[in-house]
């Protein structure tokens, strides 16, 4: 399935929760989800009252999740496996699998003002981990790695002013003088600030 390429705001409308997928205005009362905090479409406000069946729920914790990472469906369904074959709580594994993917720390570093955004940072290559340039988003980061803006980049305009919007969680470090974060130990469900029943997409995964 292609990537959802229409209007981001209608993702948070459909989950009925802020995503922040459009950067620094999803903190704004302009935010189209801050004005219409329902459904789209003709029955969006109807369907608040709607009881919702187990699958449904299963289900909308998933595309919640998985919008939120900004993933697609055979790249969310890959790391929940890779979450299943390790040791201990599959479900909690999960989230701290998709907290290490590079672009997510990228712009839990402030490097960037939505994961979209990070996503195509890295793409470009202004990135490198451990002193090496990456530009693979999805990659799988560990504590101790440093990840830092490249030499040819640290001038360009996108890092002269970083995003004030995001406090850096207490699993990362940032210097913001060398424009270098690091991952200081692997992030805990307590780490995660979407709120999700991650039990709910085990279970779906699991039928």
């Amino acid at each position: 399935m292609a990537r959802y390429t229409g209007p981001t705001t209608r993702l948070s409308r459909r989950e009925g929760q802020n995503l922040y997928l459009k950067g620094d205005r999803s903190f704004s009362n302009k935010d189209d989800f801050a004005k219409r905090p329902y459904a789209p479409g003709q029955h969006g406000k109807a369907g608040v009252r709607r009881k919702m069946s187990e699958y449904g729920m299963q289900l909308r914790e998933k595309q919640k999740t998985k919008r939120f990472y900004g993933l697609q469906e055979k790249q969310f369904h890959k790391l929940y496996q890779e979450a299943d074959r390790m040791r201990g709580n599959t479900a909690t594994n999960f989230l701290t699998l998709l907290e290490l993917r590079f672009d997510n720390i990228v712009y839990r570093l402030g490097l960037a003002s939505s994961r979209a955004q990070a996503r195509q940072r890295v793409s470009h290559a202004h990135f490198t981990v451990n002193g090496k340039k990456v530009n693979i988003p999805s990659i799988t980061l560990n504590a101790g790695d440093v990840i830092e803006v490249a030499e040819g980049s640290r001038d360009l305009e996108i890092f002269k002013e970083l995003v004030a919007n995001h406090a850096v969680p207490e699993w990362l470090s940032f210097d913001a003088d060398n424009l270098k974060g690091t991952v200081v130990r692997t992030p805990g469900r307590e780490d995660v600030d979407l709120e999700v029943q991650e039990r709910l997409i085990v279970e779906l995964y699991s039928r």
